[in-house]
């Protein structure tokens, strides 16, 4: 279901990911994939990520997930204790995962990204791997 309200463990990715500030690269929240909401998306690469507190890890969820694998995209499934405790290192996972899916010269982390300063299109294909 879409959400208005994110979780603090949702804003602290959001920061992190809104305006091409993680990688370069465009990622939407609180996205409709068919019947489902993801928390995070990158269509680009087709990397789902949740963000997921205590109600989750359900029945409900493996089913979410497989129907989104089916449809070719990879999930990572953070906990909210691991967003806001670990930032760096969740960061850091999403970023190693898009190297597996073919992002190419993806810099170092910082922990703290320098605000947008516009919301400049940028070029995603030169990010992937040619086939």
């Amino acid at each position: 279901m879409l959400r208005s309200n994110q979780t603090k463990a949702e804003q602290r990715l959001w920061y992190h990911f809104r305006a091409h500030r993680f990688l370069g690269l465009k990622f939407k929240r609180q996205q409709q994939c068919g019947p489902y909401v993801a928390d995070f998306v990158c269509i680009a690469f087709k990397l789902v990520i949740e963000v997921d507190g205590g109600q989750h890890g359900s029945e409900a969820d493996a089913t979410r997930d497989v129907w989104f694998h089916r449809k070719g995209y990879r999930v990572l499934r953070f906990w909210n204790h691991d967003v806001l405790g670990s930032t760096v290192a969740v960061l850091e996972k999403v970023r190693e995962v898009l190297l597996e899916l073919g992002l190419v010269d993806a810099p170092a982390l910082s922990p703290d990204p320098s605000p947008a300063s516009g919301r400049g299109e940028q070029d995603v294909a030169r990010h992937r791997l040619k086939p």
